[in-house]
């Protein structure tokens, strides 16, 4: 679960970086969104090939979280809003939580209502965005893991990053 801290942080953030330019909003362009979403697929696709033939985990971790911050980036787009070049993925991290958050708690919980299915759609909510923090952060370390290490982490990033693209991809419908 996200703490209040991490989230009074992100809401902070993200005024300093509509302020600073960082995060603008624009006229949306069906083309942008396009490149945005065949990114994340083109990544999760090859995230896929490379686990299903065992190749380099490290890259595995890469494309994973990649095809999470091309979605995650549509989805913003899509909401009216486009990450500058500078900081990219901090600023998609800290806006996924101020402008995603609360939208993809509600789909979850009206989808509760339907189905049934969904015990703790907040938590849900929150620990997929939890998912994009730490494969962010899981980024960093790839340079630093033994091989043992990277195999645990590239088959649970693209398990993560899956479940992401899943839940994402219906709130671009929602949007």
């Amino acid at each position: 679960m996200l703490d209040e801290k991490r989230i009074r942080e992100a809401e902070r953030n993200v005024k300093d970086y509509i302020q600073t330019g960082l995060l603008k909003k624009h006229e949306f362009r069906k083309e942008i969104l396009d490149v945005y979403v065949n990114n994340s697929l083109e990544s999760i696709e090859v995230a896929g090939f490379l686990s299903e033939n065992r190749k380099s985990d490290l890259w595995i971790i890469v494309t994973s979280y990649y095809a999470m911050f091309y979605m995650a980036n549509a989805v913003l787009y899509k909401r009216g809003y486009k990450v500058g070049d500078k900081i990219p993925h901090k600023v998609t991290a800290d806006a996924l939580i101020v402008f995603i958050r609360d939208k993809l708690q509600k789909r979850l919980i009206e989808e509760f209502e339907e189905a049934k299915e969904e015990a703790l759609p907040g938590i849900k909510a929150d620990a997929l965005i939890e998912d994009f923090e730490k494969e962010r952060k899981k980024r960093g370390l790839q340079y630093e893991t033994t091989a043992f290490e990277k195999r645990k982490k590239a088959k649970t990033s693209f398990e993560r990053a899956k479940n992401f693209l899943f839940e994402m991809e219906k709130s671009l419908h929602d949007l």
